[in-house]
């Protein structure tokens, strides 16, 4: 064989390795285009509000992008170095560090996180939200080695955020969790395996009990609920009252026109959260149902959460100093 007959089979083959690195047959579920990885010593690949203050802020956002066209083929995750992708993920990234942060600071990674379509499966999206979940444990680790400096931490993560953030609580290393004043998993479901098999995922009893995992999901009866986010779920907290039994509690949910008095209790039974008096506005896209408040929990509540969360950082940081 010439050389030059033997530098073109290994170019082919090197491109033909490259081009299956990015590309997936359709066995694991990941047809079509991967983006390029985030990377995440690169600036423009958070959204970071330093403040100087006690205590972090680490935030996961939701499924905020769809499938979309690349090159005649369709890609089920988010570009990060896409000025559209990352203006969706931007918005949210915003919206929850004004509702949430207070004094804290907040730093939220863009990552190529799985497109509202693959919910529609739970095989697919299983499939697919590794690539997420990889971006996202990266981000994590590199937030602890540049950003942190040893500081007290909230975790917080809604929907796809809430999943991919349940993996780093598993994964956590003592040293780091003794540093968790507590982690908000909303909007996504927390299994009896888990909380039997993962020492970290302690159930929330109350307003500001510590290194616990909050986790509710929203519906106006359990007949309404999401399979694919909720199903399964054996721990719910009531985020007005702090309590995990029926009792109910009024709540002002401050509207964008009006604010409403609305309700809210635990089912205990289904480890729902039942909320009484809401006028139903527009369904989540794609995997949205009647009576399912999936898409409101980040504004519902966050006036509460926002209190709490400074509660819990106050309570840590009266044992710790």
């Amino acid at each position: 064989m010439s050389k030059y007959k033997t530098t073109f089979v290994v170019i082919f083959f090197v491109s033909l390795m490259f081009m299956l690195s990015s590309w997936d047959g359709g066995r694991s579920g990941l047809t079509g285009p991967i983006p390029q990885r985030p990377l995440y010593g690169d600036s423009t690949q958070w959204y970071i509000q330093d403040r100087g203050g006690i205590a972090d802020i680490f935030y996961v956002i939701s499924t905020e992008t769809g499938d979309r066209q690349v090159g005649g083929d369709t890609c089920h995750f988010a570009d990060t170095y896409d000025q559209v992708s990352r203006g969706a993920m931007f918005v949210e990234m915003a919206a929850v560090d004004s509702f949430y942060s207070g004094r804290l600071n907040f730093y939220s990674p863009f990552y190529r996180q799985v497109s509202m379509q693959s919910w529609t499966s739970q095989d697919t999206a299983m499939a697919r939200i590794p690539i997420a979940l990889s971006d996202v444990r990266r981000s994590w680790e590199y937030y602890l080695a540049h950003f942190n400096q040893g500081r007290p931490f909230v975790l917080a993560g809604f929907s796809q955020g809430a999943c991919v953030v349940k993996e780093l609580i598993k994964e956590m290393p003592d040293s780091i969790y003794k540093r968790m004043i507590a982690a908000y998993v909303i909007g996504y479901r927390v299994t009896q395996d888990e909380v039997a098999r993962y020492p970290n995922i302690i159930p929330a009893q109350g307003a500001s009990d510590l290194g616990v995992t909050v986790c509710f999901n929203s519906v106006r009866s359990v007949d309404c609920a999401i399979p694919i986010v909720s199903e399964g779920n054996v721990v719910c907290i009531n985020p007005v009252n702090w309590r995990t039994d029926t009792v109910s509690t009024p709540f002002v949910y401050f509207g964008r026109h009006k604010n409403d008095t609305l309700s809210v209790r635990c089912d205990v039974e289904n480890c729902l959260l039942v909320v009484d008096g809401f006028r139903e506005r527009a369904l989540l896209p794609v995997i949205g149902r009647s009576g399912n408040y999936h898409n409101m929990e980040l504004k519902f509540y966050y006036p509460y959460i926002r209190q709490n969360i400074a509660d819990r950082v106050a309570a840590y940081m009266s044992i710790t100093n």
